[in-house]
């Protein structure tokens, strides 16, 4: 079983920034991928960014070197900086882990946390 607890949401005008941290909890050992996937109102959740638990990285293509994901496995920590924010990025935030099982992979969520850019 995984935990995950988002936070550093909140409200900021067009071109801030903001820094969202995920923390995990549980059984983390066979966890490797973890993710940032957005919800706007209306829309499907789409990925944000995902990074692996040596650090490779995958960006959205609207992202456009907006955003940088990190991740510090010793204190099971994941983080998404976010600068020259829009108003079409607000939406909420979610934490994404997986785990490989052997017929389907286990998906773990957290709750979310609101980001909301102003124009």
């Amino acid at each position: 079983q995984v935990q995950l607890v988002e936070s550093g949401g909140g409200l900021v005008q067009a071109g801030g920034s903001l820094r969202l941290s995920c923390a995990a909890s549980g059984r983390l050992s066979s966890i490797t991928v973890m993710g940032w996937y957005r919800q706007a109102p209306g829309r499907q959740r789409e990925l944000v960014a995902d990074i692996t638990r040596g650090g490779s990285t995958t960006y959205a293509d609207y992202v456009e070197a907006r955003f940088t994901v990190s991740r510090d496995n010793a204190n099971n920590m994941m983080y998404l900086q976010m600068t020259s924010l829009k108003p079409e990025d607000t939406a909420v935030y979610f934490c994404k882990a997986v785990e490989p099982r052997y017929l389907r992979n286990l998906e773990y969520w957290g709750q979310g946390t609101q980001v909301t850019v102003s124009s």
